[in-house]
């Protein structure tokens, strides 16, 4: 160390005009020089390749991680769903006739309501049973049952929402019967016939250790009654800020589908008496539309805070369209065959919302914008063709009928996914 210090002094001491100092000086600037020019070309060096491993990166995970991302979300963009690599968006296309259908015989299956099973009660005509949706850039693959019934082997779906939700957990349940052998191993687990009323009911596939659930909650928020120091004109609220009390019991589900809308209208809300509340307040002149804006939110942030996405699978069905000639005096317009057109009910407030609310959410949600397909089967309505001839209704569907058509797409989603979806 001494003796090193003493020569980097006499360095400095020396004249540099001199010859002798010069050539000391450059015997020991070139090492210097030299390892530090090799320095600089490999520091630019590992500059250049960090960018470009770091570039490839990034277009890796644009073409992979982002356009599964929009089929999480919205479920438009979506991978095909044949497995090619091209986008398709599943709810753009058009229904085209398929002799294979219908998939089950609502006579059949015990989970049906009477009210749905449009045949039994006396339609003659059954060509609304043979359309399939075909998406114009890709196909729905046929359901393979047996596959299906493996896949959610030890699983929870659950169906959240009105009357519409629990039709299309009965075409679950009748779809996926038509694979099981025993159909006495399928039963509902509290022995209840399926009614309007019941705000639970589940049906174990005992053979499989699954069970597919409904819980009947029409507005997703909380009704109350009773409704203390209000106007006399209020004998409900809807508590905006609130999710409905039976909510606890959907947590820890691998699928879960809500909707809601079919309530949201005048008729069943102001021409009973219910109202909205927002905390302690009670909104007589917050508009329907805000309300349902309100109360998407507040489901929201319950996803965002109780669902864990590497356990559940959450879809939200979009608005279901009814095909009334008047409503007032329940007259139905039920057609032979499909629409051409929509005639303006391929849209919805209702739907808009739900796709506004969820595209800011932490947690992934596929929208199953089915209200644009949906709007062209004027013809598969239950009409006057419930179990009661006195009253028409065209507003639910015929079992079979459409709501199979969105179990395909639901069930697709999970065969496509099924590797992150189920763990």
């Amino acid at each position: 160390m001494m003796k090193s210090f003493s020569r980097s002094l006499s360095i400095r001491r020396a004249n540099p005009s001199s010859p002798k100092a010069s050539r000391i000086n450059d015997s020991i600037a070139s090492p210097r020089l030299t390892r530090a020019s090799w320095i600089s070309r490999l520091f630019r060096i590992f500059v250049v390749v960090g960018s470009l491993v770091t570039f490839s990166g990034a277009i890796v995970v644009y073409f992979s991680v982002l356009p599964n991302f929009t089929e999480v979300i919205l479920g438009y963009g979506v991978s095909r769903i044949d497995g090619s690599p091209k986008s398709c968006n599943v709810f753009d296309g058009r229904w085209v006739v398929d002799d294979s259908y219908p998939l089950y015989n609502a006579s059949e299956c015990p989970f049906v309501e009477q009210g749905f099973n449009c045949l039994a009660n006396g339609r003659t005509d059954e060509d609304y049973l043979k359309w399939r949706w075909k998406p114009k850039s890709c196909e729905i693959p046929k359901v393979n049952v047996r596959s299906i019934l493996e896949l959610l082997r030890s699983k929870r779906i659950v169906f959240v929402g009105d009357s519409m939700s629990r039709t299309q957990w009965e075409s679950l349940i009748c779809l996926l019967m038509t694979g099981v052998e025993d159909k006495g191993s399928v039963y509902e687990v509290n022995g209840n016939n399926i009614t309007k009323q019941i705000r639970f009911l589940g049906v174990r596939f005992s053979s499989f250790n699954f069970t597919i659930e409904f819980y009947r909650s029409v507005f997703l928020v909380q009704h109350n009654r009773g409704i203390k120091r209000a106007p006399k004109r209020v004998r409900s609220v809807l508590k905006l800020d609130k999710l409905d009390e039976i909510s606890n019991e959907w947590i820890d589900s691998d699928v879960l589908i809500f909707n809601s809308g079919q309530w949201w209208v005048p008729g069943k809300l102001f021409g009973t008496g219910c109202y909205f509340q927002v905390r302690s307040s009670v909104r007589l002149g917050m508009s329907i539309d805000t309300a349902y804006s309100t109360a998407l939110r507040t489901w929201a942030s319950w996803v965002n805070t109780h669902i864990r996405p590497n356990k559940t699978r959450v879809f939200f069905r979009t608005f279901e369209p009814s095909h009334w000639r008047n409503l007032t005096m329940r007259l139905c317009n039920v057609t032979h065959h499909p629409l051409s057109e929509p005639g303006g009910k391929d849209r919805s407030e209702f739907s808009d919302t739900i796709m506004d609310v969820v595209k800011d959410m932490k947690v992934p949600v596929t929208v199953l914008h089915i209200t644009p397909m949906s709007a062209l089967r004027s013809d598969a309505h239950v009409g006057y063709w419930s179990d009661n001839s006195s009253l028409s209704d065209c507003s639910h569907w015929c079992l079979p009928g459409v709501p199979d058509v969105w179990n395909e797409i639901v069930l697709s989603y999970l065969v496509a996914n099924h590797g992150v979806t189920f763990h």
